[in-house]
């Protein structure tokens, strides 16, 4: 006679498998069963004596087995937190990373608290950037971008359900989607991994394009750095994320293009991922 698990064992079963792909396996464990049972970690806890029945250890077991391909956990629950707010993701987006939190935090030190200023989030993906700027600055224009249509229908839906409809989304590559407009402030998390680097292999369930931009990971860098003079106001801001490896490199082209007092900073690893710069307002000397 079959008996049926207790959310207990199916939880200490499944924190097993998973350990062979996820560096956080008993928190996957929870977060997919959650998700098939509607309830939150404390809940699983809670109740861990409580039966499952066979539809619901099948439809976890579905869950456990995309994972174990590789499948990000915010992928299969349609969810991710990220600056203490909840953003719909799905596989036309990034899932938002912890370390992209600095880059937001940096951003929002240089932005005047109750200041009237327009900022561009380029690249936004899920809008979690935009978005998380905007909940700390209200008073702020924020637009954001991205070339692909589908990535913005998923940020625009989470302004939506957050209460953050005000925000403007513009399709285009990089600047095109902005033409003749100028801001206070650029932010860009961009692809940036090498497109012969070993680590996509982990990442292949993630948009290829939010990826990587081409063979040295720098050619989004390049793109932006080369057409943001145009787009901000004088002393304006641009900020960005990058790999932990590549900090010497963007400073170094932010200050071919003439920016100025450029300042990298660790996140909260302690690795040099966020970049930010000033545009500068002297006119420049020919050489």
């Amino acid at each position: 006679m079959n008996t049926m698990s207790t959310i207990a064992d199916s939880l200490a079963r499944a924190t097993r498998r998973l350990a062979a792909c996820s560096d956080s396996p008993r928190l996957d464990a929870e977060l997919l069963l959650g998700k098939v049972l509607a309830r939150d970690r404390a809940g699983l806890i809670v109740d861990g004596r409580a039966s499952l029945d066979a539809a619901r250890e099948q439809a976890y077991a579905a869950l456990l087995e995309l994972r174990l391909a590789g499948a990000p956990v915010a992928y299969l629950t349609g969810r991710r937190e990220f600056w203490s707010l909840e953003f719909g993701v799905g596989p036309a987006v990034l899932v938002p990373r912890p370390e992209t939190e600095t880059l937001v935090e940096r951003v929002l030190e240089w932005l005047p608290a109750g200041g009237d200023t327009a900022i561009l989030d380029l690249g936004t993906g899920s809008g979690a950037i935009a978005i998380a700027i905007a909940s700390e600055r209200p008073q702020c224009r924020v637009t954001g971008s991205d070339v692909c249509q589908s990535a913005l229908m998923v940020a625009a839906e989470n302004a939506a359900k957050l209460g953050f409809g005000a925000i403007e989304w513009c399709r285009g590559s990089w600047f095109d989607a902005v033409p003749g407009r100028l801001f206070d402030a650029i932010v860009a998390n961009p692809p940036y991994v090498a497109s012969g680097d070993p680590a996509l292999a982990a990442l292949r369930s993630e948009p290829l394009l939010a990826l990587t931009p081409g063979p040295s990971g720098l050619e989004a860098f390049e793109a932006i750095v080369t057409g943001a003079a145009d787009h901000l106001r004088a002393r304006g801001l641009l900020a960005f994320e990058h790999g932990s490896g590549q900090a010497g490199a963007v400073a170094a082209l932010l200050e071919r293009q003439g920016f100025v007092n450029i300042r990298s900073h660790a996140d909260r690893s302690g690795l040099p991922r966020v970049t930010l710069a000033n545009v500068n307002s002297q006119p420049q000397v020919p050489s």
